[in-house]
């Protein structure tokens, strides 16, 4: 795990790759659990029977659900000490470029790709993350990761 003392660290990782998280199976419970929470029931998520017929062969996380994991990941990736707060400020061009099949692992890589002063007095830091399925050539998700750093 990468620990950043403050925001000058950070301003002079900009550019660096920080290192994976754990690998995470994907179980059907989570699906169907998130299906609950989203009141998403698509059968491709859902219906085991029916999806061991469809595109995929099995059933696939939501993307949102591959999505949601990547708070947890980040913090198994980095840490900022030294501020009085780090908020999650959003996310820009989210992709789902491949499917997660249920029992699929995933983990996230990131990249520190920027670290700017805002008005607010904080930094805005954006992190490129690639979530990658173990075994895959293709990504499950690719995002830009937004976090406002508060001194």
């Amino acid at each position: 795990m990468k620990t950043f003392h403050g925001v000058l660290e950070i301003e002079g990782a900009v550019g660096e790759h920080l290192g994976f998280s754990e690998w995470r199976e994907i179980t059907q419970g989570q699906i169907d659990t998130f299906a609950e929470a989203t009141d998403d029931h698509q059968w491709i998520h859902v219906d085991p029977e029916r999806a061991k017929d469809g595109p995929f062969g099995t059933t696939i996380a939501h993307g949102y659900l591959t999505l949601s994991l990547l708070s947890a990941m980040l913090w198994e990736i980095y840490r900022i000490e030294g501020v009085s707060m780090t908020l999650n400020y959003g996310l820009n061009k989210v992709r789902f470029p491949s499917p997660v099949r249920v029992g699929a692992r995933v983990r996230a890589g990131v990249k520190l790709a920027s670290a700017e002063k805002v008005k607010s007095g904080g930094t805005q830091v954006i992190f490129d993350v690639v979530i990658e399925i173990e075994g895959e050539d293709r990504p499950a998700c690719v995002a830009e990761s937004i976090a406002l750093v508060m001194p």
